[in-house]
């Protein structure tokens, strides 16, 4: 079943402790909120399985209308209700990075800046050395524990959030806690960084820079139920290759000049050598609304635009786009804000 208790919590960074190399190492974040309650972030940087070295990116400069989602949350632990509708993170689903890019690192390494540890303690003490930076950190909370001290900063009660990675697509004894819509993640916000003002307009970033630090484990699968969030069965459910994807999205239509309705269209690209079948594969939003692709081959290095009409809607205000094969299986994802948007008659490019 799904986490228990998914959510976000919302704090300042005050403390950090490294763990070293055991059986679960853990890179420990003592934050507060507003009202100054104490929290501990666990993020893992070891897994109990093996490859134990974990997968991870970093996106220093993120832009994606998840920014936006969660410029209303208060600070402190926020719950976040099950489905697409909210600002929750899904690493299949969500189109916030390219699998591909992701690397493997050591959890912890003598000497500097060559382990996981390492390239938190980059972001994490910077965000601490920072009054107005706030943390987002996505998983599963646990406590209060009235009475029970942190075991790590020592603080009452005991209070915090853990499971700050990929949470689908599990295998073994950890497949219990498959789910969608409910992966971790560790988002930095830091005032005074970003554009200027006026620019990124709607995008929950104007004058601030995000930085986005995403982590999964080796072994979970990168095609997962959209239901349950398990592997899928017989088929090939391993992190994409960078450059795999032969149909690629790569521009999109959101705001036609013109009154409603709006003739929306999204472009593709066959970056592959040769023709590709396109038959029955569909363009989805955010919320899964689905708009078919026309049948037939698309020729090597050929261009489509496709309508989209009865299915997807992109919203002005940011979204999703997502495409699927005649299997339903995930091909290519992009995002867009509301800034990149809000120009119209004008094709976000991708």
């Amino acid at each position: 079943m799904p986490l228990k208790t998914y959510g976000v919590l919302i704090g300042r960074a005050v403390g950090v402790r490294r763990e070293g190399a055991g059986d679960s190492p853990h890179y420990q974040i003592h934050l507060t909120d507003d009202a100054g309650v104490d929290y501990r972030a666990a993020v893992n940087v070891l897994s109990q399985q093996k490859p134990a070295e974990l997968l991870y990116l970093v996106d220093d400069d993120f832009t994606h209308p998840l920014t936006a989602r969660l410029a209303g949350l208060a600070g402190g632990w926020n719950t976040l209700p099950a489905g697409p509708g909210g600002p929750n993170l899904d690493f299949v689903r969500g189109n916030l990075f390219d699998p591909a890019a992701m690397r493997v690192l050591p959890a912890d390494r003598s000497g500097p800046d060559n382990d996981l540890a390492d390239l938190l303690d980059h972001y994490v003490r910077r965000a601490v050395d920072d009054p107005g930076a706030r943390l987002y950190l996505f998983g599963e909370r646990w406590g209060p524990e009235p009475g029970v001290a942190d075991k790590v900063f020592g603080f009452l009660p005991g209070n915090g959030v853990h499971d700050i990675h990929m949470n689908q697509g599990n295998s073994g004894r950890f497949s219990g806690d498959d789910g969608v819509w409910q992966d971790g993640g560790l988002l930095i916000r830091l005032p005074g960084e970003g554009q200027g003002e006026g620019e990124g307009e709607g995008d929950g970033r104007d004058g601030e820079r995000w930085v986005a630090i995403f982590l999964a484990f080796q072994n979970q699968a990168w095609h997962t139920d959209d239901v349950t969030g398990h592997a899928l069965d017989g088929v090939d459910t391993s992190r994409p290759a960078p450059g795999d994807q032969p149909v690629r999205i790569v521009a999109a239509l959101v705001d036609p000049a013109g009154p409603a309705p709006e003739a929306e269209a999204v472009t593709l690209l066959n970056a592959s050598p040769a023709p590709v079948d396109l038959t029955g594969w569909r363009l989805l939003d955010r919320t899964g609304r689905a708009s078919q692709v026309p049948a037939g081959p698309l020729a090597a290095g050929a261009t489509l635009a496709v309508p989209l009409s009865g299915g997807a809607l992109l919203g002005n205000h940011g979204g999703t786009i997502t495409l699927t094969d005649a299997a339903g299986l995930k091909v290519h994802g992009v995002s867009y804000t509301a800034g990149q948007a809000a120009r119209e008659g004008w094709w976000v490019v991708f």
